[in-house]
């Protein structure tokens, strides 16, 4: 049995105390976008704010020099998904084979356009899920995206201290 002030307790204790501190700041980060992209949907009566978000935020504050965490990647991995997405559903409409073909030429675009973003791959989904229209890619997807990455970018200049974009 292990004691509690056994080296391999105490390094263990160590390793998460450095680790928390980080994990803090980028929490931080993905709390205030989404908290902003959620009180402004509600306070203009607009949609702002999907669930794919969620998942850029971890990119953008907890792995800022992410290749896939760059401007170019958040705001047209999720133009470009969502656009095929729409164009998808105005086509063949929101069926299994509908779901499944919008995200394969989802991932397939953004690899050829280097704009790979694995958050946006869920946005094919979203728009087929809700029968979105083409002012989908303005609002939330332009708007949101555009809010992320400038957030992101005040974010780490003034408070992580952290490189973005990288």
């Amino acid at each position: 049995m292990t004691e509690i002030n056994s080296p391999s307790v105490g390094s263990w204790n160590v390793r998460i105390g450095r680790r928390i501190w980080p994990a803090t700041v980028s929490g931080l980060g993905g709390f205030l976008v989404i908290y902003v992209l959620a009180q402004l949907s509600q306070t203009l009566g607009v949609l702002l704010l999907v669930a794919p978000f969620g998942a850029s935020c971890v990119l953008v504050f907890a792995l800022p020099q992410s290749p896939l965490a760059q401007p170019k990647n958040v705001i047209g991995g999720h133009l470009i998904s969502a656009f095929i997405g729409i164009a998808v559903y105005g086509l063949l409409g929101a069926h299994p084979l509908s779901f499944a073909l919008a995200v394969g030429l989802a991932i397939a675009a953004m690899q050829v356009t280097g704009t790979l973003h694995p958050p946006a791959g869920a946005d094919p989904i979203v728009v087929l899920a809700t029968g979105a229209s083409w002012s989908f890619l303005v609002m939330p997807m332009l708007a949101g995206t555009l809010l992320i990455v400038a957030a992101a970018y005040c974010f780490h200049r003034f408070i992580s201290h952290r490189s973005y974009p990288g």
